[in-house]
């Protein structure tokens, strides 16, 4: 019901674009957020956006480079990537929490299927 897409390669200092595309229900009452996972590493949190679109929180290491947003009317939410590093190197995935705001990975009941970032240096 999530749909993660854009990933790609990159070079260090590139941008990219990714999509989170929601179908069979709207999700516009769900907080969204963005996780990856590098290779061998646990899947961590990078950013989310309250259903309104009224607030979002970044991870420290990305804080400042992402911007995540939301388009109710479309069930979709993007995550914008500038400045990417090769340390931003993972499979992105999104996700939908009923509950408020939240970013605990336990509180999320859906997830895309995530989408592959490799930037190169």
């Amino acid at each position: 019901q999530l749909q993660a897409s854009g990933g790609g390669m990159v070079q260090a200092g590139g941008s990219l674009r990714l999509s989170c595309a929601a179908s069979g229900r709207t999700f516009s009452s769900y907080t969204m957020s963005w996780f990856r996972q590098a290779p061998g590493k646990k899947r961590e949190f990078v950013a989310t956006i309250s259903w309104s679109g009224g607030s979002t929180y970044y991870a420290g290491s990305v804080k400042g480079r992402f911007t995540i947003s939301r388009d109710n009317a479309k069930n979709t939410v993007y995550l914008q990537m500038n400045s990417l590093k090769p340390e931003d190197t993972a499979v992105y995935y999104c996700a939908a929490a009923r509950s408020a705001f939240t970013t605990s990975e336990g509180s999320y009941d859906y997830w895309g299927q995530g989408t592959l970032v490799t930037v190169s240096s």
